[in-house]
C-alpha cells in the first residue's frame, strides 16, 4: 500500500479513537458514579478534565508538531492517549479517573492538532479532497455510533472496557505511524508560547473548578475565589498575547467579525446541545431506568440525525450562504431543545424523541459550514491557527457548559426533583442556541471571506466531530 494511504489509515484510525472516546463516555457515567459512589461534581470532571486538556493543548500541540516533526508528535500523542485510556480503565476513584482523562486529553490534543497537517503533506490536488472527505465521514460515524458502542460495552463487559478498547487500536496506530509515515516539519516554525499556554490553561481550569464548586453553594470561598482567579489569569493571558511576538492567540484575527462569529457558533454549539447530551444520558438511566445499551440506542436518534444532516449539509454548503446555514441550524437546535422541555415524572423517553431529531438535524447544519467560517476569513498560511482556535473554542464551550449547567441542575434537583432540574437546563440550552443564532446572523458576513466559502466540510476536525465534543 502506498505511503499516502498508510497516512490516511493511521490518521483516520487515531482520530476515530479520539472522537469515539468523547461520545462513548456519556452513557457510562451513571455506571461510573455507582461504582465510585461519586456525586454529580465528580462525574462532571470525568467529562471536563478531558475537554479542558484538549482546549489547553490544541494550539501548543500544533506548534510543537511543526517544530519537532509531525509524525513524531502524532505517534507520541497517540501513545499518551492510549496510556491514559489504560489508566482510565484501572481507575480506583473519581479523582484517579479524572486525572487519567486529563492525560487522554493531552495526548488527544497533539493527535488532533497534527492529523490534518499529516494529511495535507501526504495528499495533493483532488486526492487531498478525497482524503479529507473520508476523514470527515469516518468522524461522523464515530459521533453517531459512540453512544451505542459505549452502551453495549458498559452493559456487556463493564464501563472500564470503553477505555480498554483503545489499547490495541492505539498500539497499531503508533506502529503504523513510526514504520510507514514520513516525517514533515514547518521550516518557519517558532517556539510555542509557553507563557500564554500556562496562563490560559490555568485560568480555564480555575473557571471550570469555580463553576463546579458553585454546585455546593455560592457561599463557599472556593467557588467565587476560583472565579476571581480565573478572571485575573484570563485577563493576563489576553494582555500577554498583545505583547508576544509569536502569540498563541493572534488577536488580530478578531478584526473580522466573521471570525468572531465562528467562535460564538463553536462555543454555542458545544455549550448547548452537546452539553445537554450528558444530562439526557443521566435522565434516561437514572430516572427512567434504562440500561446503558438501551440508552445508547435511544440517543442514536439524536446522533444519527446529526450524521444525516451533516451529509446533506455538505452537499448544500456550496450553494447556501454560510450565515444562513449556521443561523438556521441554531434555530432548529433551539426549537428542538424546547420540544424536549416539559418532562414530568410520568413522561416516557418518547417525549424527547421529536426534539432529539430536530436538534440533531440543526446540529449538522451548523457543524458543516463552521469549518469554512473558521478558516475562510484568513490567508492560507493562517488556516491552521484559525482552525485550531475554533476547535479550542468548541472544547471551551463543552467544558464550561458541563460545569455551568451541572451547577444549575444540581441546585434545582436538590430543591425540586430530577425532572425540574432537567427542564431548567433544557431551557437554558435552548436560550444559548437561539442567542447563538442571532449573533451568528449578525456577525458572519460574506464579504469577510478571503475567497468563496469552501464547500468541503471535512477540512477541520471540529466539523464532523461532536464533544465534545467534539463533544
Amino acid at each position: 500500500m502506498a505511503q499516502k494511504w498508510w497516512t490516511l489509515t493511521a490518521v483516520v484510525a487515531g482520530v476515530f479513537m479520539l472522537v469515539l472516546d468523547i461520545t462513548i463516555v456519556n452513557v457510562a457515567l451513571p455506571a461510573i458514579g455507582r461504582d465510585f459512589h461519586a456525586p454529580l461534581s465528580g462525574l462532571q470532571w470525568v467529562i471536563d478534565a478531558y475537554a479542558l486538556a484538549l482546549a489547553a493543548g490544541l494550539l501548543t500541540g500544533g506548534s510543537l508538531a511543526d517544530l519537532w516533526g509531525r509524525r513524531r508528535l502524532y505517534a507520541a500523542g497517540t501513545a499518551v492517549f492510549t496510556a491514559g485510556s489504560l489508566l482510565c480503565g484501572l481507575a480506583t476513584g473519581p479523582l484517579f479517573l479524572s486525572l487519567a482523562r486529563a492525560g487522554q486529553g493531552i495526548g488527544g490534543a497533539v493527535v488532533w492538532a497534527t492529523s490534518l497537517a499529516l494529511l495535507s503533506d501526504a495528499f495533493q490536488g483532488r486526492e487531498r479532497g478525497l482524503a479529507f472527505g473520508i476523514y470527515g465521514g469516518i468522524l461522523g460515524i464515530a459521533v453517531a455510533v459512540g453512544p451505542v458502542l459505549g452502551g453495549f460495552l458498559t452493559s456487556g463487559l463493564g464501563w472500564r472496557w470503553i477505555f480498554w478498547v483503545n489499547g490495541p487500536i492505539g498500539v497499531a496506530v503508533v506502529a503504523a505511524t513510526l514504520l510507514k509515515l514520513r516525517e514533515s516539519r514547518n521550516p518557519a516554525a517558532v517556539r510555542p508560547d509557553w507563557l500564554g499556554f500556562a496562563t490560559f490553561s490555568s485560568g480555564l481550569a480555575l473557571l471550570i473548578y469555580g463553576l463546579i464548586s458553585a454546585g455546593d453553594g455560592w457561599s463557599h470561598p472556593e467557588a467565587y475565589g476560583s472565579l476571581i482567579g480565573a478572571g485575573v489569569l484570563l485577563a493576563a493571558f489576553l494582555a500577554l498575547e498583545v505583547t508576544q511576538r509569536h502569540p498563541m492567540l493572534d488577536l488580530a484575527l478578531f478584526r473580522k467579525p466573521t471570525f468572531t462569529g465562528g467562535l460564538v457558533a463553536a462555543v454555542g454549539l458545544n455549550g448547548s446541545l452537546y452539553t445537554l447530551i450528558t444530562y439526557l444520558a443521566l435522565y434516561l438511566q437514572q430516572h427512567l431506568g434504562f440500561s446503558p445499551a438501551q440508552t445508547g440506542i435511544r440517543l442514536l436518534t439524536l446522533t444519527g440525525a446529526m450524521f444525516v444532516s451533516s451529509t446533506l449539509a455538505g452537499r448544500l454548503s456550496s450553494a447556501v450562504p454560510v450565515r444562513l446555514m449556521i443561523s438556521a441550524g441554531f434555530v432548529l437546535i433551539g426549537v428542538g431543545i424546547v420540544l424536549m422541555t416539559g418532562v414530568s415524572d410520568t413522561s416516557s423517553w418518547t417525549h424527547l424523541l421529536p426534539g432529539m431529531v430536530v436538534s440533531g438535524l440543526g446540529s449538522g447544519m451548523v457543524t458543516v459550514p463552521l469549518a469554512s467560517t473558521a478558516v475562510g476569513v484568513v490567508a492560507p498560511a493562517q488556516a491552521g491557527t484559525a482552525s485550531g482556535i475554533n476547535a479550542t473554542a468548541r472544547q471551551v464551550g463543552l467544558a464550561t457548559g458541563i460545569a455551568a449547567l451541572g451547577t444549575v441542575f444540581a441546585a434545582r434537583t436538590a430543591s425540586s426533583g430530577f425532572t425540574d432540574g432537567l427542564n431548567e437546563i433544557l431551557w437554558i440550552g435552548a436560550a444559548v442556541a437561539l442567542v447563538s443564532a442571532v449573533l451568528s446572523a449578525v456577525l458572519i458576513r460574506g464579504k469577510d471571506f478571503v475567497g468563496p466559502p469552501p464547500g468541503a466540510p471535512a477540512a477541520d476536525p471540529g466539523t464532523a466531530a461532536a464533544a465534545t465534543g467534539a463533544h
